[in-house]
Order: C-alpha cells, then structure tokens, then sequence
C-alpha cells in the first residue's frame, strides 16, 4: 500500500458513513410519511432514495468484495459505520413493513373497487325478451394480481 492508504481508507469509510447516515434519515423520514398516511410525499422524493440506495448498495458491495480497502482506516471511524450500519438496517426493516403494509392497503382499495363496479352492473342474462343475446354492460374492470 501507499503512504496514503491511511488517509484514503479514512475517507472511504468516513464517505460511507455519511451515504448511510442519509439513506436512514431518508427511510425514517419515508416510513413516518406512510405512517401519517401521506405516501404522496414518498412518491415525490422516489427516484432520489433509488438513487441514494443504489449507490448505498455498489459501495456496500464493493467494500465487502474488498474489505483491504477499509483496513488501515482509524478503529473509531470504522466502528462509527458498525453502528451507523447497524441503525440503518433496523430502520430498513421498520420501513420495509411500512411499505409492505401500504401496498395491502392500495390493493385491498383497488379490489373493493373492483367489487362495488362489478356489483354495480346491470347483470347479462342469456336471450333478451325478443330472442337475441342480452347486451351487457360494455364497461371492462381489470385487476393485475401484481403489483
């Protein structure tokens, strides 16, 4: 290694930190959203948690196929990401029953929706009064199972 491999490896871990200190304050702030049943407020900062979330996730790797990156980096700051990993998959798990919940609860709208329309129409008998096939509703309902 370098003469600088102190120094690098600090600023690795220390850029580490932060990624994963704002990723879990951006989870905890999505999870209260859904919470105080505004998932609006989700929806409109999405593309940046994935953004935040797939770099979490390269670095992560990155650093785990080559832990010798993080190795001559101070013992306190490595620790410091320990713990500010460890926060942030407690908060991740909190958030992944969030968004879970709130996707029962979208699909349970949409099914009871489905149901009050399908119940709402008129139903087809076979033959109307003069012979021909009864006309039904011409309304189509379509409910995808995947979500």
């Amino acid at each position: 290694m370098t003469d600088h491999a102190p120094e690098l490896a600090q600023a690795r871990v220390r850029q580490l930190i932060a990624l994963t200190h704002s990723l879990t304050q951006r989870l905890e702030a999505e999870t209260q959203a859904f919470a105080d049943s505004r998932p609006q407020d989700v929806a409109a900062g999405l593309s940046e948690t994935q953004d935040m979330a797939n770099l979490y996730r390269r670095d992560s790797a990155h650093v785990k196929a080559n832990p010798a990156l993080l190795r001559d980096a101070p013992l306190q700051d490595r620790q410091m990401l320990m713990e500010a990993t460890r926060a942030f998959d407690e908060v991740l798990n909190h958030h992944a029953r969030a968004v879970e919940a709130a996707r029962q609860i979208s699909e349970g709208l949409v099914r009871a929706i489905a149901a009050e329309v399908t119940a709402a129409r008129i139903p087809a008998s076979a033959y109307s009064a003069d012979g021909r096939a009864a006309q039904g509703d011409g309304r189509a309902v379509a409910f995808n199972r995947m979500a």
